[in-house]
């Protein structure tokens, strides 16, 4: 009998290590090597960014996860929650670089034209704008702005002329400072390649420039509503944004970019 229970109680035990054994295996992560591998994959993206609209229209709203910050999606990324994050090339490059064990694939997953956006209609500020960003960018303002926060090959932003004339009035930026390099906080204030761009033409025009940082997807409602004269934060033209905001032309071209786990 003793012999019958020992074995009993062996035969019992190798079942329950089998099944804790069985319970406790993962399922392996999603191999990413492409964008033709999104299609079965759970994708992370911002919210109302062209990430989302792009990832949405290419695969179903059943593979997309939508946080409102994009170091939200890349978190989850980490945790194992989603199998890769889609967001723009310099934004990426901040996160892989907090990140040690993410990558960015080498293939752009799309290239878009970034614009600052008006209310429909505001043609004249729109005008105002684009006049001023011609000259920003034969002067070499705008390149040397991009050297400091993407190259890396400038030691300073801009700054504004001492003698500037700021009686024409005042401009309110809308922006979502989470997207570096693009607006960002730095010592308690938002700085970027929008910001500086957007101070520039700012001093272009003879105005005071104000900042209000907000949701992505909050932008073009204060723009419409008027809370903001305009819209800045690396945000793409697209034909469904045509439809509620005007634009400025195309000041940089950015990309985006699929992140994953090496």
């Amino acid at each position: 009998m003793k012999l019958k229970k020992v074995i009993s109680v062996m035969l019992v035990g190798a079942c329950v290590f089998s099944m804790a054994a069985c319970g406790s295996k993962k399922e392996e992560a999603k191999k990413i090597e492409s964008a033709d591998d999104l299609k079965d994959a759970k994708i992370g993206v911002q919210t109302g960014t062209t990430g989302d609209i792009y990832c949405s229209d290419d695969f179903g709203d059943d593979h997309v996860e939508r946080f409102n910050k994009g170091a939200d999606a890349v978190q989850a990324l980490v945790k194992g929650k989603i199998d890769a994050v889609v967001i723009d090339n310099e934004p990426a490059k901040a996160f892989v670089d907090a990140n040690d064990g993410l990558k960015i694939l080498e293939t752009p997953y799309v290239e878009e034209d970034y614009a600052m956006c008006f209310k429909k209609g505001n043609t004249e500020l729109a005008d105002k704008f684009n006049a001023a960003i011609k000259e920003l960018k034969e002067d070499g303002t705008f390149d040397k702005i991009i050297e400091y926060y993407i190259d890396g090959t400038e030691d300073k932003g801009y700054e504004s002329p001492a003698d500037v004339d700021r009686s024409n009035g005042k401009l309110v930026m809308a922006t979502n400072a989470a997207f570096e390099p693009y607006e960002y906080y730095e010592d308690n204030k938002i700085v970027g390649v929008d910001v500086d761009f957007a101070q520039a033409i700012a001093d272009k025009l003879g105005m005071e420039l104000t900042v209000n940082d907000m949701e992505f997807d909050s932008i073009i409602a204060a723009v419409d509503s008027g809370k903001a004269d305009f819209g800045a934060a690396g945000m793409t033209v697209t034909k469904e944004r045509e439809k509620q905001v005007d634009f400025s032309d195309s000041y940089y071209t950015g990309k985006q970019m699929i992140i994953v786990k090496k």
